[in-house]
């Protein structure tokens, strides 16, 4: 199942399933993420509604350097363990959305990531029980002011700013990701990155496993995983397209307010 929230033409939030007819998506009214529930079985054509971000977390951990390739694209050492920061609420952005980044920077990366959704309140959770507290997966962009990223040690500026994390637009149920499942990101319909999650180094039970150690996560929080070698810089209206193989595509475009 792919869960999907968002908004109808009523303005109400629904949650549903994002299914497909005929070639055609179609969203469909039913129990949300979290137990949500919404109004009967309505259809609704995805490019009639608001899509919203599928979750709501109260934070996104995100893994750095967990491709060998991506390190080595920026000349950086394999961490012996995974290397975290974090994204807070005001990063999430949604599918279809304009991200507007921050003004005067020279460059700004899209890092097409693989998103794990939790899907209850968790700590000190044993990799082999991780798949019990996961709700599904998502597409993410990890979006990166390289500006000051390469000048702060805790990444405030250069990973936090506001729409730094759009995601979505579904949650796809556990079932649907393939151990070996295909991330490509593609920059106005050119691929930029293509990878299979089977090469990332720690795994998504081990990232689990890791995070919980140190800290609480809460239904709808997010972890991401680590992108794959082939990071680059946007320009003005550029779109970005995240597609995790059986899980969905994310799409986004970016405005640059000094230029227009």
């Amino acid at each position: 199942m792919r869960r999907v929230r968002f908004r109808d033409t009523a303005g109400t939030v629904r949650g549903g399933r994002w299914t497909t007819v005929e070639g055609e998506a179609v969203v469909t009214a039913a129990a949300g993420p979290y137990g949500r529930i919404a109004f009967g079985d309505e259809t609704f054509d995805p490019e009639e509604v608001d899509i919203l971000p599928p979750c709501e977390p109260t934070k996104i951990v995100c893994v750095g350097r967990n491709y060998a390739d991506h390190a080595d694209e920026f000349d950086n050492e394999v961490p012996d363990r995974p290397l975290l920061f974090l994204k807070p609420p005001n990063t999430v952005a949604s599918h279809d959305s304009t991200v507007t980044v921050p003004a005067g920077k020279e460059r700004i990366d899209y890092e097409g990531e693989l998103g794990v959704v939790i899907g209850e309140q968790c700590r000190h959770v044993d990799a082999s029980e991780a798949e019990n507290v996961i709700a599904g997966y998502t597409p993410l962009c990890d979006l990166s002011n390289r500006d000051d990223q390469s000048v702060e040690q805790n990444w405030v500026r250069g990973k936090a700013f506001d729409n730094a994390a759009p995601l979505g637009p579904v949650i796809a149920t556990p079932e649907h990701l393939d151990d070996d499942a295909t991330i490509e990101t593609r920059v106005n319909g050119e691929t930029k990155q293509s990878a299979t999650i089977d090469h990332m180094i720690f795994s998504v039970p081990e990232l689990v496993e890791e995070i919980t150690t140190y800290m609480t996560l809460e239904p709808g929080d997010v972890i991401a995983t680590g992108t794959p070698e082939g990071v680059g810089p946007l320009d003005q209206g550029d779109t970005v397209e995240v597609e995790i193989e059986d899980v969905g595509t994310l799409r986004h475009s970016v405005n640059f307010p000094d230029r227009r």
